[in-house]
């Protein structure tokens, strides 16, 4: 029974841009967890992004949250630790569809990201599609002719040597988005912890504004509201604005602070549940 692969996010992205439609929003799934990845397939937002730079989440867990979202009407952007060729073609081959590819600083490590998902003689991706549920085991057909279509690659702009080269990694084909991180950005600024600060927002928005006379989106994570809707208004076409973890370890401090009420214990008393 020959079998289809579902549009990438750079489908959904043109699509967004050929209606003249509203950003794409989506949350960090970070957790490593199945349930917590269906739970977040089913909320709604346009978008997640599966994170293994920063959490848990190796091949087999990867591999099952991949298998929990599908079915929903939801994208999935995975993002390895590292632009890596040999990791890029085991994240493919698990079925990966959306690349989203950390600390990329230049032209020539924006081309090895491409390289690494594009069959030879376009690229270096080694080929096992037989052995791979991306081509569904050999089920889809003309998979090896067709791979590229099948995969978004969207670069993360993090540095200084990153904004500086933005204009240029635009035009690397193959490289479908840019998405800007404040966090790392701040830090290679010398702003460690300030990602809010008025020169990283101003070069947040130099990207942003590049991506735009470039013709391709970009997009940028922001929790803090303001934040968001600023970028959004400056041109984000995609936008992250929370993850599963924080969402649970903030709403845990809140029935926290409403029911646990520490002060309210009498040190004479020893010591209350609470402390334990």
């Amino acid at each position: 029974m020959p079998l289809r692969i579902e549009d990438t996010f750079r489908d959904a992205l043109r699509h967004q841009n050929g209606k003249a439609g509203r950003p794409l929003a989506g949350m960090w799934v970070c957790s490593g967890s199945p349930l917590i990845a269906e739970l977040c397939a089913g909320s709604g937002l346009d978008w997640l992004l599966v994170d293994a730079e920063h959490s848990p989440n190796g091949l087999e867990s990867i591999l099952s949250q991949l298998q929990a979202i599908h079915g929903y009407p939801v994208h999935t952007l995975v993002r390895p630790p590292v632009n890596d060729t040999v990791l890029i073609k085991q994240y493919l081959d698990l079925g990966v569809q959306n690349l989203l590819v950390p600390m990329v600083n230049s032209v020539a490590e924006a081309e090895a990201a491409v390289a690494a998902t594009r069959y030879p003689p376009h690229g270096v991706r080694g080929v096992g599609s037989a052995l791979a549920r991306a081509a569904r085991w050999n089920r889809v057909p003309d998979y090896l002719a067709r791979a590229s279509e099948t995969v978004s690659v969207t670069v993360q702009i993090e540095s200084t040597a990153a904004v500086e080269a933005v204009e240029d990694i635009l035009k690397v084909d193959g490289v479908d988005a840019i998405f800007l991180g404040p966090s790392d950005l701040a830090a290679s600024m010398g702003l460690l912890g300030q990602q809010e600060h008025p020169e990283v927002r101003a070069a947040v928005e130099h990207c942003l504004a590049a991506a735009k006379a470039a013709g391709k989106p970009a997009g940028v994570n922001a929790f803090a509201p303001a934040t968001a809707r600023a970028y959004l208004d400056a041109g984000a076409a995609f936008i992250l604005v929370g993850a599963d973890v924080a969402i649970l370890a903030r709403g845990s401090e809140a029935l926290a602070a409403e029911y646990v009420r520490r002060n309210d214990v009498n040190p004479a008393d020893g010591p209350s549940r609470a402390s334990y």
